[in-house]
């Protein structure tokens, strides 16, 4: 099955990239958000998103059981998982084993009939941050990406909109 993980740095063009390449495949999309809007920007940036991609698309908010929801919707049309990295934040916030939940949701793809598109980010390509949360965190995203690619039929690392072929 097609399993598709898109990367890169904030504002690369991964989403748009994503989306583009979800609607390729047949049948009606699936947005899977893991996004929560928190606050007033995270609010205006999720409407945008969703203006963007239109009314064709089925909608859903996954913050925490994204394992579940693949397994919900699989077998109609393709999915796109947006985004990991945020996935994995809510993962940290709700203080569950994100460790365990990669290795179940690696573990799901391989077992997917319909495709799935994935979008993460790329946290280690800066300066090593000055504390240890944030040491943690991009560790734990280095690790998550790691495991996803790995299961992952193709990977695109995404910069200023234009996609590069890793697998």
């Amino acid at each position: 099955m097609d399993i598709i993980l898109l990367t890169g740095g904030a504002r690369s063009g991964k989403s748009l990239r994503a989306e583009v390449r979800t609607r390729a495949f047949p049948g009606q999309p699936v947005y899977i958000a893991t996004a929560e809007a928190l606050d007033q920007e995270m609010g205006e940036r999720i409407a945008k998103h969703r203006a963007r991609r239109g009314k064709d698309w089925i909608e859903r908010e996954v913050p925490l059981d994204l394992v579940q929801a693949l397994i919900e919707t699989d077998g109609g049309g393709a999915r796109l998982v947006d985004c990991l990295t945020l996935w994995l934040s809510n993962l940290l916030h709700a203080e569950r084993n994100w460790s365990h939940e990669a290795s179940l949701l690696a573990d799901a793809l391989a077992r997917q009939r319909s495709p799935v598109v994935m979008v993460t980010n790329e946290v280690g390509l800066g300066i090593v941050p000055d504390n240890a949360l944030a040491r943690a965190f991009r560790d734990a995203a280095g690790i998550l990406n790691q495991t996803i690619a790995s299961v992952a039929d193709e990977v695109e690392f995404v910069v200023a909109g234009l996609p590069m072929k890793l697998k």
